[in-house]
């Protein structure tokens, strides 16, 4: 039998969430459901994703996101932390003046529960006429509390009322409230329900007037199933469930922050804060970009236009001085992308099966169901033409030469030829260790047809 040897790291030193936190949950009701509508969208990227950068991004770059995010139909943006800094203050100041920011456009400011830097985000919003989402949160996880806050549960609770208290007083009347019990996913779900049960009912939460309750995995230390689990939880036990919004900012610790958000979504979740490719502290926010393209790639409607995904990767390129990875989903340079020769030959056939069945059928290609192997979606959806699907280098093979050739110049190659010049192409890419250009194939194509 295969055996592996210890790795000699020391795992012993970590503790499994469960010895952490116990979740009273026997029944789940998540795994059975499916998720059929888009959630509310809420990218954080002047907040949380500008935390983030090396270089924070100055007004220009921010009203540059701030537009792009408008554009493609996002209807509440957090767009700063106003008691953090001078330029996030000024940039909150900017969207008071009329016009810049849609009447359809909620935005949200990010503040601690303390009674100083409240005062401090209210003094930021006054004249903004458009609704506005005052987001006060509080670090509620054993750890926190005991080595940061230096709080007891009773002392912490204390001062998260009496921020609830304040932001309700000194708000104007076009505010709605969020409260996030940071670090959510590591504390006592006992005291969860205690502190938002608490801070909806000081808020008056009804359908009317909803509060948004975030619970953050702010730091991912479980599997997903775990972080489902504890939203189920919370969705079935609040006290005023039904004047609630029940949103989820989960980030990408141990890489699966998009599957705990759909999970999440499964357990009762409403609404998703994260970052459009997921920048944020460590390894990320949760990427929802990708989040809404799954959704579009299983039927259901995003409610986010990323039809030009990549005039949206150039913005946020330039805007975070960060580039986007080639083989990051959906928007990567390299993500419809086939070198290898089985996976090329078969997209070749399912793209030509593509265009016959929807010709059959009377109808564009593009509102044909879609069923081609190795692409999820259809690259046209977010803006990309086909030329970049299939090319070749030393691990192609002949489906993918004859695609670029028939596709690029017209010229079809019997199944004979297909093989014949595939060894020559190959020769060549084995020689040059390089990719193929289709200016290049239709040279050695040229002296393959002389040489024959």
């Amino acid at each position: 039998m295969f055996t592996q040897r210890p790795s000699g790291m020391p795992s012993h030193r970590y503790r499994d969430v469960h010895a952490r936190v116990e979740i009273p949950l026997t029944e789940r009701r998540w795994p059975e459901r499916s998720i059929t509508t888009a959630p509310l969208w809420v990218p954080v990227d002047l907040r949380d994703g500008n935390q983030a950068l090396p270089e924070p991004m100055d007004p220009a770059r921010k009203r540059r996101f701030f537009d792009l995010m408008v554009a493609i139909g996002y209807k509440e943006i957090e767009v700063g932390y106003p008691s953090a800094s001078q330029t996030d203050f000024d940039f909150v100041r900017l969207l008071a003046e009329p016009g810049l920011v849609p009447d359809d456009v909620t935005i949200a400011v990010f503040t601690p529960a303390r009674p100083d830097l409240i005062a401090r985000t209210l003094e930021s919003i006054q004249g903004i006429r458009t609704p506005v989402v005052v987001h006060m949160y509080a670090a509620t996880a054993p750890a926190w509390r005991e080595l940061v806050l230096r709080r007891s549960r009773a002392e912490l609770a204390a001062m998260i009322f009496a921020g609830a208290e304040q932001v309700l007083r000194a708000a104007p009347a076009n505010v709605r409230f969020e409260f996030s019990p940071e670090v959510f996913n590591l504390t006592e779900p006992d005291y969860i329900l205690e502190l938002c049960d608490g801070v909806t009912r000081l808020w008056d939460a009804t359908p009317e007037h909803p509060v948004i309750l975030n619970l953050p995995a702010t730091v991912e230390v479980a599997t997903p199933n775990i972080y489902a689990d504890q939203i189920e939880y919370m969705d079935r036990n609040l006290a005023r469930r039904d004047g609630v919004i029940l949103s989820v900012h989960p980030h990408n610790d141990r890489g699966t922050g998009i599957a705990c958000a759909e999970l999440a979504m499964l357990a009762g979740a409403q609404r998703v804060e994260g970052c459009i490719f997921g920048n944020g502290e460590r390894t990320g926010n949760v990427d929802i970009a990708t989040l809404a393209l799954n959704l579009h790639a299983q039927g259901v409607d995003p409610m986010i236009d990323f039809s030009d995904i990549d005039e949206i990767r150039r913005t946020v390129e330039y805007c975070t001085r960060l580039d986007v990875p080639a083989r990051h989903p959906y928007v990567g340079d390299l993500v419809y992308t086939a070198f290898s020769g089985t996976h090329q030959d078969a997209i070749k056939k399912g793209l030509a099966d593509h265009h016959r069945r929807a010709a059959e059928a009377g109808v564009s290609s593009s509102e044909h169901p879609w069923a081609v192997p190795y692409l999820p979606i259809d690259p046209a959806d977010v803006g990309r033409t086909y030329d970049a699907v299939i090319r070749v280098n030393s691990q192609s093979g002949k489906g993918g030469i004859a695609y670029l050739l028939e596709t690029e110049y017209g010229i079809e190659l019997t199944p004979e030829e297909q093989v014949e010049f595939a060894h020559h192409v190959q020769r060549h890419t084995d020689r040059t260790g390089t990719e193929a250009t289709p200016a290049q194939l239709h040279d050695l194509y040229q002296d393959y047809s002389s040489a024959s």
